[in-house]
């Protein structure tokens, strides 16, 4: 099974600042990349635990007695630690988005390149697909589906003529989803436009946002005092998410201050905002909207 280079593969495990004996974790395993290069920098005491909830990434599993694979969503992290005797950690590693694994097989129906049927689970027994989405959501929760998550302008006459189109018959593939959206992909700006769309989609079957949220909550406390955290992003959604949760421990608003105007946040930024270099973007192309953020616990 083909995986392709790890994105920021260097930089974001720097950022954990290995101790050799530390417990670490990798959520986003993947092809392995970034939980290899982890395991090169432990010692024989260390201990690295990595989650995928695709099947496919099993494939791909370590074998090395400091590794262990747990194949499961990562909004369940800290149970699935406690389940495996480990309530805090020195470091936590995530590479959010879609694997290159996932993007180059075509049935998985997540990359716009190929025809395939729609599907876009990254869990594949999961019930929720872009199937479900794109054929039994109303127009107004396609619409907002197409707003929040694809940031589309055009969202609700898109949401209309997918709804029209079904009234005859189901989209069944990706094909027919461009040609019912052909009106708003010019020659020009085609590829993005298709992006936003295929994105918005996945984001809803996969309930990223969601999940996101959920996992980034737990952080904090599964972190020993002064672990770290390395976290790369590849949309605004997902690093607005990340930037603030690192800067305020809130998604929204601001914290509760003191009377003096100071407040307490669990954790400080380490360095500023990471992008691949020029080489890496020529290299590897999915590597261009990288966005990676360290984080360390205080205290």
């Amino acid at each position: 099974m083909e995986y392709h280079n790890s994105v920021l593969l260097n930089e974001s495990v720097d950022g954990l600042n290995i101790k050799k004996d530390g417990v670490y974790v990798d959520v986003t395993f993947g092809g392995g990349g970034h939980s290899r290069e982890i395991l090169k920098r432990l010692g024989d005491k260390g201990r690295l635990f990595a989650f995928d909830q695709d099947q496919d990434a099993l494939k791909n599993v370590l074998d090395d007695s400091r590794f262990t694979l747990i194949n499961e969503n990562f909004r369940y992290v800290k149970r699935f630690l406690r389940f495996h005797g480990v309530k805090t950690v020195d470091g936590i590693l995530a590479d959010f988005g879609v694997s290159s694994h996932q993007f180059d097989v075509a049935e998985r129906g997540f990359s716009t390149r190929f025809e395939a049927n729609l599907d876009m689970r990254m869990n594949q027994n999961d019930k929720l697909s872009a199937y479900n989405v794109v054929n039994e959501y109303d127009e107004e929760a396609l619409k907002l589906v197409f707003l929040k998550y694809g940031e589309l302008r055009a969202a609700p006459a898109m949401a209309r003529l997918i709804v029209e189109y079904r009234r005859n018959e189901p989209v069944k593939t990706s094909d027919q989803l461009k040609k019912i959206l052909k009106k708003f992909l010019s020659p020009k700006h085609e590829n993005k436009i298709l992006a936003q769309i295929y994105q918005a989609i996945r984001i809803e079957v996969n309930q990223e946002i969601e999940v996101l949220k959920a996992f980034l909550l737990q952080t904090p406390e599964l972190l020993k005092s002064e672990g770290r955290l390395s976290f790369i992003s590849y949309h605004s959604l997902e690093d607005r998410l990340v930037k603030r949760f690192i800067r305020n421990g809130l998604f929204e608003g601001d914290p509760v201050r003191d009377i003096y105007g100071n407040f307490e946040v669990p954790l400080k930024k380490v360095g500023g905002l990471i992008v691949p270099s020029k080489e890496e973007v020529l290299s590897n192309n999915r590597a261009r909207s990288a966005k990676l953020r360290i984080a360390q616990k205080v205290g």
